[in-house]
């Protein structure tokens, strides 16, 4: 008899509660068999996901250790292991991967009840335009591998045109399913779905596993023949990787075309890196939404806009800052690239570098310190996406910190006291400091409450808006119009709260900082290596290493802080 009562469905329970009585004093729940059936049916829900998550990340680990190995052997051990065998392993991956996103698109989705839910949080606009920008710079670097391999077919394997063909059709169908389909909470397939996710996102981290290795690779190549060059010489330096040499053997002819599908892979070939990051961050949120059931109260009621009114100084200082570091990084650029390098050009860069990073550190403690004396409460309901943006910003922040710390060893233990040298260092110590304040920053306003108190003078100025949006503008009416709207601008600016202002101000600031602290390692400005400070310290091939972990980490962590401190300035 007890059998068939605990067989019915679960629904009972919330019929029972809510004709409970409110004194939950008096009710011994542990007593009643309903309540037992159902917390054992969460339960049983409960480490169902456990087992399904787990099971899904042994999945990923073993195909990211076997990525691993294969890369690792073709870096130590070509002979056993070439880049071509490298390339069918990620191919299959690929293709693997492919199956999955489309049986996703045609048959999960669209089942009945699959998608009860979508994370509001989760894949916002800036981080999906991010994976449309990255995709179709990687699109544009496959193209032109396809057509730098096709000119050079006569050394070069088929696999090097099979390999890019496949990327193409897979960044164009992985980049369909994370813009359509990053906020689903799939309640259907869990386990083959979270599979499928895990294993798109081995691939991603094993694709950038091997850009950072052939990025290492181009640059090698870059600086040894400049080392030629400038020594008129015969022989590259010995202590190269010895697979670089059947990469020279290989040389483009001197015809147009294959020197631009050569400039055009090197120039866009850091937004591959970028773009397998941004994938695996999304697809990882994704995951983490698996089977994931959102109560009314996670949805907000209103959606913070990005508006600019309310601030002058941080957006004029962060473009200033952005206006002298294109022109330092244009003269770097043009003088780096030639075949005697100037030392000035080094000194102007690290310069910039070391007047940029104590004002951002500034801003950022101040901002800390206005969020300690605020009075908004700290969000603390369950929020995948904000989790992901916490551990991304800390652990990307990682290389920068990383690669700083080796350089102060380096500088110390040689020649602190020389000029170069001294700025370097003074750049690493600010660099880490710059990273750490940062992100406490941003982490804390993450975490802060949206608050809008309501007002008299925010009503009144909402009526004004409402009305000035809906009236007609006219020919003769549109001086006087302008002057209203700049009359607008000022009377919201002068009636911000001192707090909120300041925060607008520093976020804005360092939004615009941190775009083009991303965007001069992103085009190619490498300084770290060609210096030749750490280099000739650590040795060729153990700087390579360092720098390109690093490097790859440090324009992402600059790119994803940009997202983050956007969301800092909307909601504060």
């Amino acid at each position: 008899m007890s059998d068939k009562k605990a067989s019915r469905p679960c629904h009972h329970c919330k019929s029972q509660s809510a004709s409970a009585p409110t004194d939950t004093s008096k009710i011994h729940y542990e007593k009643f068999w309903l309540y037992r059936h159902c917390s054992s049916v969460q339960q049983r829900d409960r480490q169902a996901q456990k087992a399904g998550q787990l099971f899904s990340g042994l999945l990923a680990m073993n195909v990211v250790f076997l990525g691993s190995a294969f890369i690792s052997s073709m870096i130590f051990n070509q002979v056993a292991i070439t880049l071509a065998d490298v390339w069918i392993l990620l191919s299959i991956l690929k293709v693997l991967c492919l199956f999955w996103i489309i049986y996703y698109l045609l048959g999960t989705s669209r089942q009945p009840h699959a998608v009860l839910y979508r994370d509001s949080h989760a894949g916002a606009i800036w981080i999906r335009g991010s994976v449309l920008l990255f995709g179709m710079c990687s699109i544009l670097l496959n193209v032109f591998q396809i057509g730098y391999s096709t000119i050079l077919i006569h050394c070069k394997s088929r696999v090097e045109i099979v390999f890019p063909s496949i990327g193409i059709l897979f960044i164009c169908t992985q980049a369909y399913f994370l813009w359509h389909h990053s906020k689903d909470c799939i309640q259907v397939q869990h386990n083959f779905t979270r599979c499928g996710l895990m294993l798109t996102i081995a691939t991603n981290l094993l694709l950038w596993l091997l850009a950072v290795t052939n990025d290492t690779l181009h640059i090698e190549i870059e600086s040894e023949l400049r080392e030629v060059e400038r020594r008129f010489a015969g022989k590259a330096p010995s202590s190269h990787p010895h697979w670089c040499n059947e990469t020279t053997l290989c040389t483009c002819p001197n015809t147009t075309i294959c020197k631009v599908f050569q400039k055009g892979y090197i120039l866009l070939y850091p937004f591959n890196t970028e773009y397998c990051l941004v994938c695996c961050s999304v697809l990882y949120v994704m995951w983490k939404n698996v089977g994931r059931r959102i109560s009314h109260h996670h949805v907000p009621h209103t959606k913070p806009k990005f508006k600019l009114q309310g601030v002058v100084f941080g957006p004029l200082l962060g473009t200033a800052a952005v206006i002298i570091g294109a022109c330092v990084f244009m003269m770097y650029q043009i003088q780096a690239t030639s075949l005697a390098p100037s030392r000035q050009v080094f000194v102007i860069y690290y310069s910039y570098y070391i007047v940029l990073l104590p004002l951002m550190s500034v801003g950022a403690v101040i901002g800390t310190i206005i969020h300690a004396f605020e009075k908004k409460e700290l969000d603390t309901l369950k929020n995948p996406t904000r989790s992901l943006d916490v551990v991304l910003l800390m652990g990307s922040a990682l290389g920068q910190i990383g690669m700083s710390y080796f350089s102060i060893v380096a500088l110390v233990a040689t020649d602190p006291r020389d000029l170069l040298n001294s700025l370097i260092l003074s750049y690493s110590i600010f660099l880490i400091f710059q990273n750490i304040t940062q992100n406490v920053f941003v982490i804390d306003g993450l975490h802060r409450r949206r608050i809008t108190p309501p007002g008299k003078e925010e009503d009144t100025k909402e009526q004004n808006h409402e009305a000035y949006s809906q009236r007609r503008v006219s020919v003769l009416e549109l001086g006087q119009e302008i002057r209203k709207a700049s009359l607008s601008y000022i009377y919201t600016y002068s009636h911000l709260s001192w707090k909120r202002r300041v925060l607008k101000e520093i976020s804005f600031f360092l939004v615009l900082c941190n775009i083009i602290l991303w965007v001069m390692p992103t085009f190619g400005a490498h300084p770290v290596f060609e210096n030749g400070m750490e280099r000739s310290f650590y040795g060729y091939s153990t700087w390579f290493v360092i720098v390109n972990f690093g490097l790859p980490l440090g324009v992402f962590y600059r790119m994803h802080s940009v997202g983050g401190l956007l969301e800092v300035y909307v909601t504060a």
